[in-house]
């Protein structure tokens, strides 16, 4: 595909630990810009004075989308945008609805075993607040409710354009999101 023909705005969705962030840096390395909807949260916790913990995130967030509407964090990231750009960190239907309203738009779930992205996590070393894979799946049962103002990763996945398993190496999802492309 030409690079004229290219979606201009690639969402990004899925559980933590699928490769998210390695998808959005290998598309940024084919010219897309890079934002995402945990960056309008971690601006708001930096104003506070509060840490951008997994836990601080996640309850952020769902005060934001139940003050500012379940779409917010995709109407503020969505003023930043200057071209083609990759959007991380959707995790929430009306997110991708309004977002869907955007010219150019399409959707990508990422997935892999829930073993491997605990392994994933625990390398990168971030404040996950789970030092197990039970404590992971818990946490993760958090953004998987029936709030619609708050996390919902589950409906976004079956809202995708496109589900891409990162069950392989780094070259195995560059290569399925060079197919992608």
């Amino acid at each position: 595909m030409a690079a004229s023909d290219r979606p201009r705005l690639i969402g990004l969705t899925g559980t933590n630990g699928t490769g998210k962030g390695e998808a959005a840096a290998f598309l940024v390395s084919r010219g897309y810009e890079y934002h995402s909807l945990s960056d309008v949260i971690r601006d708001v916790l930096a104003a506070e004075g509060l840490e951008p913990s997994r836990d601080n995130l996640i309850r952020k967030g769902n005060a934001l989308r139940r003050e500012g509407g379940p779409d917010v964090l995709a109407r503020r990231i969505v003023t930043r945008i200057r071209g083609r750009a990759v959007i991380d960190s959707i995790r929430n239907p009306l997110e991708i609805e309004f977002l869907r309203t955007q010219p150019g738009f399409i959707l990508i779930a990422l997935d892999a075993p829930p073993a491997l992205r605990f392994e994933r996590v625990a390398k990168r070393g971030r404040n996950e607040s789970a030092p197990d894979l039970a404590a992971f799946l818990r946490k993760e049962a958090e953004e998987n409710g029936s709030d619609p103002d708050a996390q919902q990763l589950g409906r976004c996945m079956a809202l995708a354009d496109r589900i891409l398993i990162n069950d392989g190496t780094l070259d195995d999802l560059h290569r399925k999101l060079e197919e992608l492309l």
